[in-house]
């Protein structure tokens, strides 16, 4: 970012540059998980599912982009090593071993609920201290919420089904009454 750039921020840039890599960090990680789930995941509403993670991991490699921006434009430079990603994550990585829908749902619902606490954090961080920053923020934490619903509105439609699912199958077919033929 060009010296104004980096004047109009009323905080320290290098701690917020070190906030932000964590945040990058967070945001690859994040898609990978997403990438990773929609291609293991098993079970039933598998094709909604995986039409939900293949979206998320889109938004997240674009907030990641976003945010290796904002670190270049205020003189820093983006995590280059991955395996740093790991050690500086807020929100961590969970493999997805068990790749059953309702496991996939809660590991990525947990995941985007980090990230909502991670972004409000800088968001109060950065309120009337880095406009550029806040705002893109802002913008991030409104699709992490996003995410965070749409993955808890498809575990709940996944528990509803499984619910429906077994209380059909305990309820017995009535026996067939018998029919009285008379013959002619």
């Amino acid at each position: 970012m060009g010296t104004r750039g980096i004047e109009i921020v009323d905080m320290n840039v290098n701690e917020l540059i070190k906030i932000l890599n964590r945040a990058f960090a967070d945001e690859w990680l994040a898609y990978y998980q997403y990438w990773l789930g929609a291609k293991v995941v098993k079970g039933p509403m598998k094709e909604a599912v995986i039409a939900e993670l293949e979206e998320h991991a889109a938004d997240e490699l674009r907030h990641a982009e976003m945010v290796a921006e904002r670190i270049n434009q205020l003189g820093g430079t983006p995590i280059t090593n991955p395996k740093d990603w790991f050690k500086l994550t807020n929100c961590g990585y969970e493999d997805p071993v068990d790749p059953y829908v309702r496991s996939i749902l809660l590991q990525n619902i947990a995941g985007e609920q980090c990230a909502i606490s991670t972004y409000r954090k800088i968001m109060k961080m950065t309120k009337d201290k880095d406009p550029i920053t806040y705002n893109m923020v802002l913008e991030i934490l409104k699709d992490e919420v996003e995410h965070e619903d749409d993955l808890q509105n498809d575990l709940e439609d996944f528990d509803t089904m499984m619910a429906c699912a077994t209380a059909t199958a305990k309820v017995k077919p009535k026996a067939k009454a018998k029919v009285s033929r008379k013959k002619k």
